[in-house]
């Protein structure tokens, strides 16, 4: 019996280290005793289970692959890998929530902020006694945010942010944003902008068919005076932004296949008790290849984001494998979600079995962070050595 928690045809487990198996099974108990039971009730409500943010700053999943010196668990990024995948096997919502606050907070303030910075807000943020959101995506610019219209200009003393982002995870909820605006000289640069600064508001999008148990916002920006200190000193352009974006892509293309396993189980355990004809639907041919079409591509996508952690721990990843993992593994977690819907009929859109509530989920995870449509192009330049962008 394989030590890996779930699906596991390949014995992962064997793979893994000690620690890594008992940060998998840490983060599986909490999702099952913690957020399995109260799921369902926040995504019929639209919202978020904030009153679970305190627990999971102290588990350690914020943030879980920086530096213990800050207050973070100081974990590889195998591990933080297995984090990802578990918490998405609950919910896409409650790993968005977890992803936003390591990779695209957390890992910009680590990685570019001033050691004054770093200690202000790193520790609470491991903790979950701040929560953060990233402002990039604005209404008109998605897949080219080069091309942003939001404006910091110069001030005695800091800067005027002028703009709008849109589809912001943890919006409402966060006490600070890092927000990505063009200065004077139309330089990319980074801002620390806190909850409650004259001229930031934040507005909750409504009428989500996806994301339902996840805050998602959009930030205004008028007139917004943040003062020079909150500026990110240590880097200028696109790069920043872009690579907190690979530290994200990378938690999702674990996250998704943890979504992938939780429909394909639940799929599995229906067609073995669901009787028709006399006889549990699991001993049809179709659905038997059905079920072997999903473990397969599970297996598959396990090994390829293994490995990508790998490379990572050695420093050796590139953003071009982390879009072909972003890419393959959503893909194949919409797909199973799918399949595993239509093996439970009718019951399959019932909230009461969840593979609907991923369906959906994976349908926002499929477009943000970069569409799947960007990471094949990301990925055909790379092996062609030819920009199909322009």
């Amino acid at each position: 019996m394989s030590d890996f928690l779930g699906t596991d045809y390949y014995n992962l487990d064997t793979l893994l280290s000690e620690e890594e198996l008992a940060v998998q099974k840490m983060t599986r108990e909490f999702v099952e005793s913690e957020f399995m039971p109260v799921v369902t009730a926040h995504h019929r409500d639209g919202t978020f289970p904030t009153d679970l943010i305190p627990m999971i700053g102290e588990l350690g999943f914020f943030g879980a692959n920086l530096p213990e010196e800050y207050g973070c668990a100081g974990l590889n990024n195998v591990a933080y890998g297995l984090v990802m995948y578990e918490l998405e096997r609950g919910d896409s919502g409650l790993r968005s929530m977890a992803s936003v606050q390591g990779g695209l907070v957390m890992y910009p303030i680590y990685s570019y902020g001033s050691e004054e910075q770093k200690q202000q807000w790193l520790p609470r943020l491991a903790k979950g006694e701040a929560i953060g959101c990233f402002g990039l995506t604005e209404p008109d610019f998605g897949s080219d945010p080069s091309g942003m219209i939001t404006r910091a200009q110069k001030t005695d003393g800091g800067y005027a942010l002028n703009g709008s982002k849109m589809w912001i995870t943890n919006g409402t909820i966060a006490d600070v944003a890092v927000v990505w605006a063009k200065d004077d000289e139309g330089v990319i640069r980074g801002f620390l902008v806190e909850q409650g600064t004259p001229g930031f508001t934040t507005q909750k999008m409504h009428g989500k068919f996806s994301l339902r148990a996840s805050d998602t916002a959009e930030l205004i920006f008028d007139d917004c005076n943040v003062p020079e200190e909150n500026v990110l000193p240590g880097v200028q352009g696109m790069k920043g932004p872009l690579s907190c974006l690979t530290q994200a892509r990378y938690g999702i293309a674990w996250g998704t296949v943890g979504a992938a396993a939780a429909c394909y189980e639940i799929a599995l355990k229906y067609a073995q008790e669901r009787i028709q004809f006399e006889k549990p639907i699991a001993s049809f041919q179709l659905i038997q290849k059905n079920l072997v079409d999903m473990v397969a591509e599970i297996t598959k996508a396990q090994l390829l984001v293994l490995q990508l952690g790998r490379l990572k721990d050695q420093d050796r990843m590139r953003h071009q494998q982390v879009s072909m993992a972003k890419m393959n593994n959503v893909a194949m977690a919409r797909d199973i979600a799918r399949t595993a819907r239509e093996t439970l009929g009718a019951n399959g859109i019932m909230d009461d079995y969840h593979i609907i509530r991923h369906m959906m989920n994976l349908e926002s995870v499929y477009t943000y962070e970069g569409t799947h449509e960007i990471h094949t192009l990301v990925v055909g330049a790379d092996i062609t050595g030819i920009d199909a962008f322009r």
